[in-house]
């Protein structure tokens, strides 16, 4: 990291406006690029912590969004058992996979505006409780309305993983580191819809039950590891920008800065690790939305047709057909057992892998990082879709050859190379 000369930084600070408006120095990285966010020389900065401690808070986050998926699909295997338990059609069994869904979708409108307010962390433990007691639920419920409901639940608590998630990633990681931070974190969500009936096809060899007895003892896990290593990743920065240099070991001159600045351990404001274990109050030092905004914001992005259209699209596509495939595997293969019929899900899960490993991630960060060189130095969002093109055309031959394959009764191993081309 680097310091900006003092007109260089006069500047930059025009082009930004007021939210660095109280800081001196700009700290940018070796190839002359502004970095994102402004770091500080406070110790609880999430951006100062140890790679340990940063990649064993994402590791969480990827194992939440893991379940965010895995509870949709982990049943699959188990229809049959379903359909005769509950006195249900294959059409309603169906509807099983959907309304966790549902809470997954509903869910982000609520926890978003709140991990704002009161942090991130107790958002990720009041979800994980959620979705622990919903799985239970799931486990004992008889009769189609209740399980239902119990699987409303499962999706709506573990739905922190999407929206806030993103938010730790956005805490812990430099923009440019965040390409490949976030394809971990996608990964994760790719792996849990894969992952789900591969497993559940075993464990149903014990009973349908025993698969969300599985799916809760993995919450009851991830309550675990959020209570004994996930620290709070809301920081006031823009408030602490204000009251200290923003890069100790960058050669800051701070006695020229014409400001004083605080010792970051004489700042009396609780952040962070500082907070307590349970925190309930608004994180301090920062302004904090209205619990309803993030439902405010979801209704004015309806104002930009271009971006609800482009969103609506690929939602719809990525889900609609990620779900159609994976709920229609047990009718393609009736031959098959459940345990077998999981397996078939190894083609798409290792074309995930593939795509994430070397077409992501990295990828996308160097992409995006000469493409901002030839525009003096801006990243823009739009660069990174540059990608979505060969997966397009490349999900859209493995889904007709997917279902020419079915249709004609070809050998599995047809459909599995349509599958790692969908993946």
């Amino acid at each position: 990291m680097a310091i900006m000369p003092e007109d260089k930084q006069h500047k930059e600070k025009a082009a930004l406006g007021s939210d660095i408006s109280q800081t001196e120095e700009i700290c940018v990285s070796k190839d002359g690029m502004r970095v994102h966010p402004q770091p500080t020389a406070d110790p609880l900065d999430p951006l100062n912590w140890s790679s340990l401690k940063k990649h064993t808070i994402l590791g969480i986050v990827m194992y939440m969004y893991f379940m965010f998926t895995y509870v949709t699909t982990t049943t699959v295997p188990s229809f049959p058992e379903l359909q005769e338990s509950l006195g249900i059609s294959y059409s309603q069994v169906n509807w099983t996979v959907a309304i966790p869904a549902l809470g997954l979708s509903v869910g982000p409108l609520f926890w978003s505006s709140l991990a704002d307010i009161y942090g991130r962390r107790i958002i990720f433990l009041v979800g994980t409780v959620i979705a622990f007691f919903a799985t239970i639920g799931a486990a004992v419920a008889n009769e189609y309305g209740g399980y239902m409901a119990a699987r409303f639940f499962q999706g709506f608590g573990v739905s922190p993983a999407a929206t806030v998630g993103m938010a730790v990633v956005g805490d812990l990681f430099f923009e440019y580191e965040r390409g490949q931070k976030l394809g971990l974190w996608v990964l994760a969500i790719d792996t849990g819809l894969l992952v789900g009936p591969i497993i559940g096809g075993f464990i149903d060899l014990v009973s349908a039950e025993w698969i969300q007895w599985l799916t809760a003892i993995l919450f009851a896990v991830l309550l675990v590891l959020e209570l004994a290593f996930m620290s709070e990743t809301l920081y006031p920065r823009n408030y602490m920008l204000a009251r200290m240099p923003t890069d100790i070991s960058g050669g800051a001159d701070i006695e020229k800065s014409g400001k004083h600045r605080d010792d970051p351990a004489q700042v009396e404001l609780r952040r962070t690790t500082k907070l307590s274990m349970l925190n309930v109050q608004p994180v301090p030092g920062m302004r904090h939305p209205r619990p309803w905004d993030s439902v405010v914001r979801f209704i004015f992005t309806f104002k930009y047709p271009v971006v609800v259209i482009g969103v609506c699209i690929y939602c719809f596509a990525w889900y609609w057909w990620m779900l159609c495939v994976i709920t229609m595997i047990p009718a393609a293969y009736v031959q098959y057992s459940p345990q077998i019929q999981g397996l078939l899900f190894m083609g798409l899960l290792v074309g995930t892998l593939f795509s994430e490993i070397f077409m992501s991630g990295r990828l996308s960060d160097y992409i995006v990082t000469k493409l901002a060189k030839r525009n003096n130095g801006i990243r823009l969002p739009e660069m990174r879709l540059w990608l979505a093109y060969p997966a397009a055309l490349l999900s859209a031959i493995g889904l007709i050859l997917w279902g020419i394959s079915v249709d004609r009764a070809h050998h599995w191993v047809v459909g599995q190379i349509a599958f790692f081309l969908c993946g």
